[in-house]
């Protein structure tokens, strides 16, 4: 299986879009769940099988370095913008790509604590970036926004499928279990025109939990395709039908459609790196 990073040059970019392959561009810098391991697994998979080209950009340093992700540039050429992202705070330059991205009309997919990507102080002129998983994939405006919250790390979920049968992403997938606890985004969120798709029950929570659905689609306010999952512990990518839900989903943002054959599962066992304070 490929376990690479992939980049791209200008002239690269023009090869991609002669060959017909739609290009993904993985942007990674989560501090807590590993992203930058599991998700240039996905993108090996989705070259090696799915004839997909991908693009994997990391936060510098380290998943710690919340103000550089070099490579952004590369959306200009992307078909599916991958994003799993966590309390990051980009200079302009940088977040201009993503936000002609997005802009664009294009397709979106996030994970887990993509719902509060950036945090940038309250009197920043970028204050307005804390938003932007709201705006984007229809989740709750930040960690905390609307009792945006979880019920606690010993936690985890089990997941049923509550969209109308015959939805495209969920093919070949039925109830399982994930370590993710379970995050809180009702009674506000998703927006009431967003599509539920997978349902979370928590197992062993810290408090009272009710049930919160952990994956569904949406049509943001500038007409791109957004999948949303607040899954996506490390855990989370050794489960077959997590990797089939994430295989479908890509595959969705990119044309509307999923692929005919499933070429899974794939080897992923990438360790949780717990919580990592942040100053």
């Amino acid at each position: 299986m490929l376990r690479r990073e992939f980049a791209i040059s200008l002239g690269g970019a023009a090869l991609l879009r002669a060959a017909g392959k739609p290009h993904v561009v993985f942007v990674c810098g989560d501090h807590e769940y590993s992203g930058e391991f599991t998700l240039p697994v996905v993108a090996g998979e989705l070259e090696e099988h799915y004839g997909m080209r991908c693009t994997v950009l990391k936060s510098m340093p380290d998943q710690n370095g919340e103000k550089d992700i070099p490579g952004l540039e590369a959306l200009g050429s992307a078909d599916v913008a991958v994003f799993y992202l966590r309390w990051r705070q980009l200079p302009e330059e940088q977040l201009a790509h993503i936000d002609a991205y997005v802009r664009a009309g294009k397709p979106v997919f996030g994970f887990r604590t993509t719902s509060h990507a950036f945090r940038y102080p309250a009197d920043s002129p970028l204050a307005r970036w804390n938003a932007w998983g709201a705006e984007t994939f229809g989740t709750p405006p930040g960690w905390g926004g609307d009792g945006h919250t979880h019920f606690g790390h010993q936690a985890s979920t089990d997941v049923s499928v509550i969209a109308p049968a015959g939805d495209p992403i969920l093919q070949g997938i039925g109830p399982f279990h994930v370590r993710s606890w379970l995050y809180r985004v009702l009674p506000k969120w998703p927006p009431k025109d967003a599509k539920q798709l997978l349902m979370g029950h928590a197992v062993n929570p810290n408090k009272p939990a009710e049930d919160n659905p952990v994956a569904w689609t949406w049509r943001n306010k500038h007409g791109g395709r957004a999948f949303y999952t607040s899954m996506g512990h490390p855990e989370d990518f050794d489960v077959v039908p997590f990797q089939r839900l994430v295989i479908n989903a890509i595959h969705w943002c990119a044309s509307g459609k999923v692929p005919a054959r499933w070429r899974g599962p794939m080897s992923i066992h990438v360790p949780y790196r717990g919580m990592v304070e942040t100053k």
